[in-house]
């Protein structure tokens, strides 16, 4: 059985987004990875138990290790970011999921950006809750602009299945 792949649900098409939007990202490797059927579909903001839409949210104290997400209206919604990373990280456990397609720029789902901080829509270096909590737990995550190279790293684990 093919391996299967966590995706964020904007990215197929899911209006879960802070702005009640979607991302849907129309690629022929998705299309292949559907006609498969290993795509499992997350959004760990919803998840986490935040509605749709919500007030956009961005990580604050960056770099430093206390992590603490707050809301454009200064609500604390740490928790849930957290309770979503969980989620995340206990489907791949539970379905044997080894890669991540995660959305950049999100302050769960950042692979290499996110939000500075202060709803400037300034880009900085850093990762998402769920990215860190997956990443942590060894879980290769990419961003919707690296397909190639995510195609290649399910390529090589189907590889490594056969061979076992």
């Amino acid at each position: 059985m093919p391996k299967s792949i966590l995706i964020s649900a904007c990215l197929l098409g899911e209006k879960v987004r802070y702005d009640g939007k979607h991302l849907l990202l129309e690629d022929n490797i998705i299309k292949q990875w559907r006609k498969l059927g290993v795509l499992t579909s997350i959004c760990p903001e919803v998840s986490g138990g935040l509605t749709i839409p919500r007030p956009p949210a961005e990580i604050q104290n960056l770099p430093h290790k206390s992590i603490k997400v707050l809301n454009i209206l200064n609500h604390d919604v740490t928790d849930q970011f957290l309770a979503g990373a969980k989620i995340a990280l206990k489907t791949c456990q539970q379905q044997n999921i080894r890669m991540a397609i995660l959305t950049e720029g999100s302050p769960s789902c950042g692979s290499s950006s996110v939000n500075d901080g202060h709803f400037s829509k300034n880009k900085i270096s850093g990762e998402g809750i769920t990215t860190r909590l997956l990443r942590k737990n060894g879980i290769k995550v990419f961003n919707q602009h690296q397909l190639s190279q995510a195609n290649d790293f399910y390529l090589q684990l189907i590889a490594n299945e056969q061979e076992e």
